[in-house]
């Protein structure tokens, strides 16, 4: 999109900055409207902008309200923070809440009018498909299953074998189930998680890793040394706590991240799954084949 083509809101409560400002972006070619609190923002994005410029600190309703109100109103519609100094968790609560980037006031001029036209060419790029954010295609923490680390392994596997029944909320969890359990603390942060993959290493008698002379070796994998071994492991296993099992957390990645990042940290960690999080509190999971889905969604729907 070209400057001349761009329709910017603008959203400060200094008259001065908003003056200012709006005469420096018209002189790149944009067409500004500005509002000078949040209700009259609310209702001058009534006039389709394409982009928002919004003043992280104003008051009565802040720039935080602001925000959560435009994206229930217009959730495609991209938005810049401004904030001033010592504000930065702030704006990255904002990031987390919808915010497509933010600045520091003074902001340079140059640096604004980049950012608009970047988040203006991701908003508007025709494309054939909407490619969505790791919120739009991950599991809600709500409809994964978790357990308490004291359950037990049999408890476990009746939780995993639920998942893969056909009453999830969602085509994604139909088809595949979780294959993994959410474990939580007595404070109910999730401190572990527990996959088929633990299950069955979990099931390796101890002495399969001992040293043992090549003779050992040999009757270690002879077809009499295996027979039966996998029940009697498993029944051995059933009483244990999941907790003993259990790997650490999954590596957490932002919801509003995009899904190739989300796949760069999958590969680069060779991770199956992630926990979604916004700001410090987990939100769902992402699991490999959730981004296997939209594979197939850009593919073929």
């Amino acid at each position: 999109m070209s400057a001349q083509s761009i329709k910017i809101l603008l959203v400060d409560d200094e008259a001065r900055f908003r003056s200012a400002s709006k005469k420096l972006l018209q002189r790149r070619g944009y067409e500004v409207i500005t509002a000078g609190d949040g209700e009259e923002a609310i209702s001058m994005a009534l006039q389709e902008p394409d982009v928002v410029i919004l003043d992280i600190n104003m008051p009565g309703k802040d720039g935080l309200q602001v925000l959560a109100d435009l994206k229930e109103r217009h959730p495609k519609l991209p938005v810049i923070m401004l904030t001033g100094h010592g504000s930065q968790d702030k704006a990255k609560e904002a990031v987390a809440a919808g915010a497509q980037d933010f600045l520091t006031k003074p902001c340079d001029m140059d640096l604004l009018v980049a950012k608009i036209s970047e988040v203006s060419h991701r908003q508007y790029e025709k494309m054939d498909f909407y490619e969505g954010l790791v919120r739009d295609v991950m599991i809600p923490l709500e409809d994964y299953t978790s357990l308490h680390e004291s359950a037990t392994v049999k408890q476990a596997i009746a939780s995993l074998h639920d998942s893969f029944s056909r009453k999830g909320d969602t085509p994604s969890i139909m088809e595949t189930g979780h294959r993994s359990v959410l474990i939580t603390g007595d404070d109910g942060r999730i401190v572990g998680i527990l996959s088929i993959l633990e299950l069955l290493d979990g099931l390796m008698p101890a002495y399969l890793s001992y040293p043992k002379p090549s003779t050992a070796d040999a009757i270690q994998y002879s077809p009499i040394f295996w027979r039966g071994l996998f029940s009697r492991e498993m029944k051995k296993l059933a009483g244990k706590q999941i907790a003993e099992l259990m790997s650490p957390t999954p590596h957490r990645i932002d919801a509003s991240a995009s899904l190739l990042e989300a796949a760069f940290i999958l590969v680069e960690y060779y991770e199956r799954r992630l926990l979604v999080t916004e700001g410090d509190q987990p939100v769902g999971v992402l699991r490999e084949q959730d981004l296997f889905f939209e594979m197939e969604r850009i593919l073929f729907r």
